[in-house]
């Protein structure tokens, strides 16, 4: 076993691979970056001194990479990643996973029968804001959870010209925004055993789903999840009610901006919020309740490629298995019967 940086391939360069893998790849040294496969070379070369090539099997020709990373439109997660395992690759998908549980499945079996390893990069698992939330309900803060409401508000009136919102598989908004609230919900709760979902199209013009309201029932616990692209005044970003207090915050987790404006992980201040960004604890535990300023915790986004570069070395697991990002894709199924069939979906039919 060598401790050698991994070998790493990179699959698209649109938003996700520029803006995500590229800079948190690049950023970690057990990684290094051997090549991407884009049909814009001159934009990859404007930010990477690597190789470009036209095709995916251009890039596993090259037996120095040993972990491809997926990042391409939705409906074509499967087919990349396949060849990449049947190529002997190690492989991690953008989210979500796939756009179908047979998809999925066949994945899973393939990279099993590989002995390869397979991750989901569900990334906001670790936004400063959703770590947050999941300490307070670890450390107790609110007690028992009875309601958790998380949502994402934009104001997009005009439909844009890119693939997340035309009329293909694994488009609209419940697959691209949904996977994350859903990825997030279920590493905090586990999965559900009920779902009441309505998923549409509010603007006009809109080729695919721009909202969505999702309700999974856990007993008493009630989880909501809430996606609108028609929404100029934006709600909170989480919500967490329990019997001892409650936790809320707006806003949404600087990450993103702060790649996309040049910054790294191990920069001075990364991943740390503003404190005008903490959100607000309340807590019964006097009378009056009383309520303040919660410190949030750090975003740690550059957790993710750490954890695969270890477990491609064989140090430890990926950070996000396959399995639970086929979790994720079977809830978003369940989510778009729900809302075709107009009734509560119960998981024990699935």
């Amino acid at each position: 076993m060598t401790d050698e940086p991994v070998g790493v391939g990179l699959v698209g360069y649109g938003v996700s691979g520029s803006s995500l893998h590229a800079p948190l790849i690049t950023a970690e040294p057990r990684l290094r970056l051997r090549a991407v496969v884009s049909s814009d070379p001159d934009r990859v070369h404007r930010d990477l001194p690597v190789p470009v090539v036209p095709a995916v099997a251009d890039l596993l020709a090259d037996p120095s990479i040993e972990l491809v990373i997926v990042a391409v439109p939705n409906e074509v997660h499967h087919q990349v990643a396949g060849a990449a395992l049947s190529a002997g690759r190690h492989v991690v998908v953008d989210k979500p996973f796939t756009v179908t549980t047979a998809q999925a499945d066949e994945l899973l079996a393939l990279a099993e029968s590989r002995d390869r390893l397979v991750a989901v990069f569900h990334q906001r698992r670790w936004d400063s804001d959703y770590r947050t939330v999941r300490g307070c309900v670890d450390r107790g803060l609110l007690g028992t959870a009875n309601t958790y409401v998380a949502r994402y508000d934009r104001y997009r009136p005009v439909p844009a010209a890119q693939w997340r919102e035309q009329a293909r598989p694994g488009a609209g908004v419940l697959y691209d925004l949904g996977a994350h609230l859903i990825d997030q919900a279920v590493h905090l709760f586990g999965a559900p055993e009920t779902i009441t979902a309505d998923v549409r199209a509010q603007r006009a013009g809109a080729a695919i789903d721009d909202y969505f309201h999702v309700i999974f029932g856990y007993g008493a616990l009630q989880v909501i999840l809430h996606a609108g692209s028609l929404v100029p005044a934006p709600g909170p970003r989480f919500e967490v009610h329990g019997d001892a207090g409650s936790y809320v915050s707006g806003g949404i987790d600087g990450q993103i901006a702060a790649l996309l404006a040049g910054r790294r992980p191990g920069d001075p201040g990364w991943g740390v919020e503003p404190a005008d960004h903490y959100g607000t604890l309340t807590t019964v535990a006097g009378t009056p309740p009383t309520s303040s300023r919660f410190a949030s915790a750090t975003g740690a986004y550059e957790t993710f490629y750490r954890g695969m570069a270890e477990a491609v070395r064989g140090h430890g697991p990926v950070p996000v298995t396959a399995r639970e990002g086929r979790e994720t894709v079977e809830l978003i199924e369940g989510c778009l019967e729900s809302s075709a069939t107009g009734r509560t979906i119960s998981r024990q039919l699935h």
